[in-house]
C-alpha cells in the first residue's frame, strides 16, 4: 500500500456538532457529545476522501475512520467482521455471499444495501475511473473479469459481482484466494452509495456535504489539500457503544519541531517526531517506537532514463548506498535497513517461516560495497561511453525524506565519482503524480502491505501494473507472478511461496528497485490516551476503541 505521505502550529479544535450529510447540505441535527476529541498529528495533507480513487496511507486511514467494509482488523491485525454479518463460500472457493447487517446504515439513514458494494467496486475497475488500485479487484483479488474490464474489453456490469437481494452480495472469483478475505478490509473494497454519488457528480468526497458516512465518526469539516480538518462520533453507526471519542481533529504537520512544541503545550495528542528529536525524548514513557511495515526505496527510471537502463549502473548505485548510516543517523526511529524486495518480519507461511529471513539474501545484489559499487560504476562507464552522469530524484517535502534525500545525494556523489543526483522537492501528491505519470528520473518512495503476503510487494512489479512506476518488464518474472495468481500454484502454498522466492530473485537480480529502510515510526502519545490499534498492514492506525482519559 502506497503508505503514509511532515507547518504549521497546531491548536486544538473543538469538534462541530452540525453535521451535513448529502450534497443537499440539509443539516442532519446534532451529535450527542461522548467522550474527548483526539488531537492527531499527520504529516502530509490527504490526497483523496473517495476510497477507490485514494492511493495513500493518510487518505486510506481517514477514509477508514468514517467508512466499513465487509472486514475490518482486529488489534492484532486478523480479520472480522464489519458490515458483514454472515459470510458463505462455495466448496471450489470460487462464490462468496455476504450478508450485510440489518442494520448497517449511512448518515443520511439510507441502509447500506448490497448494490452500494456493487456500484463501489464496479467503480474500482472502471476504466474511465483509472483507479491506481483497480488491481486489488483484478491481479490480487481475482474478481471474475475485473481485468477484461480493467482493459476495457468488457463493461463494467460484467464484474462478477450481484446483488442477490437488498441484503445479499455475491462474489464470483476467477480462481480460489487464499487471503480474500484479508483483503476486503481494504478501502478501495468500501461501499459507495450510487444515488448519493451521481447527485455529488464530480464534487463527490471533496467536502463534508459530499461525503457519506456508515462508519465510527462523519466528517464535520474538511476540504481538499486542507491543513486541519475534523470528524465527530457517528452516533447511529452500528458499533457506536464501542466507539469513546467525541471526535477526531486532525492536524498537518511538516515540521517535526513545530509538532513536538504542540504536543508538549498539550495541543496533540499523538505525533511523529524525526530521527534527530528520538534522543531528547528516549526515556520519556509517552515515547513509543511504533513497526509501520512501509518499504522505502529508490525506484530509478529504467524504460525512460537511457543510463539507467543499464544494469551496471544500477548495480553500481545500489551497493553505493549505506542504509545502516541512514537508519542509525538519519531516521533514528527503530526502522532498519533493507536489502530486499519484501519486508522480513511480514509475511509468513504455514510453516511459520519468514519469507524474508534475513537481510542478507541478496548481498550479491544489494549491500553497501565501495568497492564493487566502483566495479560496476567503471563497467557502466565503458559501456555508455561515458564518465559523468547527472539524475534528478524527487523527494516529498517532508523533513524526514528530505534529510534521507541529502545522505544518499552524499553516499552515492561521494562513492561514484562524475556522478550527479540532483533533488527535487515537492509534495506528495505532485510527486506521486510524476511518478505515475513516469516525469522523474529517479524517485525516492515506499509501499506498504495491503495484506499479509508477499504479493503485495511482487505484483508491483508486473509489467503494465500502474505501481510499476520504473516501467521494468521481464517475461519471466510475469510468468512466475501469473502462476500464483491465477495458474498452477494458486492452490498450491508451497510451490506459489517457492515460486514467489523466484520472481524476487529475478527482481532483484535486475535491480528493480534500490531497498532502503523498513519504516519504524517515533510517536509520542499522550498517556491518557489508550487503544490506538497500529497495524504494519493496510491502515497503519485505527481509532475506533481508543479512549483518551
Amino acid at each position: 500500500m502506497k503508505r503514509i505521505p511532515m507547518g504549521m502550529a497546531a491548536a486544538a479544535l473543538a469538534a462541530g456538532l452540525c453535521v451535513v450529510t448529502g450534497c443537499s447540505k440539509k443539516s442532519a441535527g446534532k451529535t450527542a457529545a461522548a467522550g474527548k476529541n483526539l488531537n492527531v498529528m499527520i504529516e502530509v495533507e490527504v490526497e483523496s476522501l473517495d476510497p477507490q480513487i485514494a492511493t495513500d496511507g493518510t487518505s486510506f486511514e481517514v477514509i477508514a475512520d468514517f467508512t466499513d467494509g465487509l472486514k475490518q482488523m482486529k488489534a492484532d491485525s486478523s480479520v472480522t467482521d464489519a458490515l458483514c454479518a454472515g459470510e458463505t463460500v462455495s466448496p471450489d472457493g470460487l462464490t462468496y455471499t455476504f450478508k450485510i447487517r440489518d442494520d448497517a446504515n449511512w448518515s443520511n439513514g439510507e441502509p447500506v444495501t448490497a448494490d452500494d458494494f456493487v456500484f463501489g467496486w464496479q467503480r474500482a475497475v472502471d476504466p474511465k475511473i483509472a483507479s491506481e488500485y483497480a488491481y486489488m479487484m483484478s491481479d490480487i483479488g481475482q474478481i471474475k473479469n475485473a481485468a477484461a474490464i480493467e482493459a476495457g474489453k468488457l463493461p463494467v456490469d460484467q464484474l462478477g459481482v450481484k446483488a442477490v437481494d437488498k441484503k445479499t452480495f455475491e462474489v464470483q472469483l476467477d480462481v480460489p484466494v487464499s487471503y480474500f478475505d484479508q483483503i476486503l478490509y481494504f478501502p478501495t473494497f468500501y461501499p459507495v452509495n450510487k444515488a448519493f454519488f451521481e447527485k455529488c457528480g464530480d464534487s463527490y468526497a471533496t467536502s463534508p456535504s459530499t461525503l457519506l458516512s456508515n462508519g465510527a465518526f462523519i466528517v464535520t469539516d474538511y476540504q481538499p489539500a486542507a491543513v486541519s480538518f475534523k470528524l465527530v462520533k457517528n452516533e447511529k453507526y452500528y458499533d457506536a457503544a464501542k466507539v469513546k471519542l467525541a471526535g477526531l481533529n486532525y492536524q498537518v504537520i511538516k515540521d517535526s519541531q513545530q509538532a513536538l512544541l504542540s504536543y508538549k503545550n498539550g495541543d496533540l495528542d499523538i505525533i511523529q517526531l524525526s530521527g534527530d528529536q528520538v534522543d531528547q525524548v528516549k526515556d520519556d514513557p509517552e515515547y513509543k517506537s511504533i513497526g509501520a511495515g512501509y518499504l522505502w526505496y529508490i525506484t530509478p527510471n529504467i524504460t525512460k532514463v537511457p543510463a539507467l537502463k543499464n544494469l551496471n549502473l544500477r548495480k553500481a548505485m545500489n551497493f553505493a548506498l549505506d542504509r545502516e548510516t541512514i537508519v542509525k543517523s538519519v531516521v533514528k526511529d527503530g526502522s532498519t535497513a533493507s536489502f530486499s524486495c519484501v519486508p522480513n518480519q511480514y509475511a509468513f507461511n504455514s510453516k511459520g517461516e519468514d519469507f524474508t529471513p534475513s537481510q542478507t539474501e541478496f548481498a550479491d545484489v544489494s549491500a553497501f560495497d565501495k568497492a564493487k559499487a566502483l566495479e560496476y560504476y567503471q563497467k557502466a562507464q565503458s559501456e555508455l561511453k561515458k564518465k559523468a552522469f547527472k539524475f534528478e530524484m524527487i523527494v516529498d517535502d517532508t523533513e524526514i525524506q528530505q534529510n534521507v534525500a541529502a545522505v544518499i545525494k552524499e553516499e552515492l556523489e561521494s562513492t561514484l565519482p562524475g556522478l550527479t543526483l540532483n533533488l527535487r522537492v515537492e509534495p506528495k501528491k505532485q510527486r506521486v503524480k510524476d511518478m505515475q505519470d513516469g516525469t522523474f528520473e529517479v524517485g525516492l518512495t515506499r509501499w506498504g502491505p495491503d495484506y499479509a503476503d508477499p504479493m503485495t510487494y511482487l505484483g508491483m512489479w508486473v509489467t503494465n501494473n500502474s505501481n510499476n512506476y520504473g516501467l521494468w518488464s521481464n517475461a519471466d518474472y510475469d510468468a512466475l507472478i501469473a502462476k500464483c495468481t491465477t495458474g498452477e500454484f494458486c492452490t498450491k502454498p508451497e510451490d506459489r511461496w517457492n515460486a514467489m522466492k523466484q520472481a524476487e530473485k529475478i527482481a532483484m537480480d535486475d535491480v528493480v528497485i534500490y531497498p532502503l529502510y523498513q519504516q519504524a515510526n517515533a510517536d509520542m502519545i499522550k498517556s491518557a490516551v489508550q487503544g490506538i490499534e497500529f497495524h504494519a498492514i493496510a491502515l497503519n492506525r485505527v481509532f475506533k476503541n481508543t479512549v483518551k482519559n
